[in-house]
């Protein structure tokens, strides 16, 4: 079975989101599919499709979840430490081009939200920071063209 590292933080708000489906999302949908029902034929009724489109996604992520949420493998990044780039590591880095500074945290695929600073470890920027240090520069492919990055500072916990 396929192992998936991620954060304590990352693994809770995927057993958040589990519990939310199965008592009150899968509840509500089983509800909104019966009140359908009662309006009789089911072959024009769009709220009954709707309704079993919306049961079949929250049956899909239920299930997706489960299986993310038993192979998850934590790794505290409070317990790591160094000043190379690794998995939890908080990273911050100058964009060479334009001086825009940024941080991220290195987290795991299911984790990852660039919104929140939560950086992919399967994303080109991140698997370019792995090994690396502070003051480093990394080269990272884009879309319009290669990006340089110099590594400010790498910390954990």
């Amino acid at each position: 079975m396929q192992k998936f590292p991620m954060t304590g933080k990352g693994l809770q708000r995927l057993e958040d989101e589990l519990r939310k489906l199965k008592s009150e999302e899968r509840p509500a949908v089983i509800r909104a599919i019966a009140e359908a029902r009662s309006h009789g034929d089911l072959s024009e009724n769009a709220e009954y499709h709707a309704a079993r489109d919306r049961q079949s996604f929250i049956e899909g992520r239920i299930i997706e979840l489960e299986e993310i949420v038993s192979s998850a493998e934590v790794i505290d990044p409070s317990t790591l430490s160094g000043d190379q780039v690794k998995f939890g590591a908080q990273v911050s880095l100058v964009d060479e081009e334009t001086d825009k500074e940024a941080t991220y945290q290195i987290v795991g695929v299911h984790e990852a939200d660039i919104k929140q600073g939560l950086l992919s470890i399967s994303s080109p920027l991140a698997k370019s920071l792995i090994g690396k240090k502070s003051g480093d520069s990394v080269s990272v492919p884009a879309p319009g063209g290669d990006r340089t990055y110099e590594i400010l500072a790498v910390t954990y916990g």
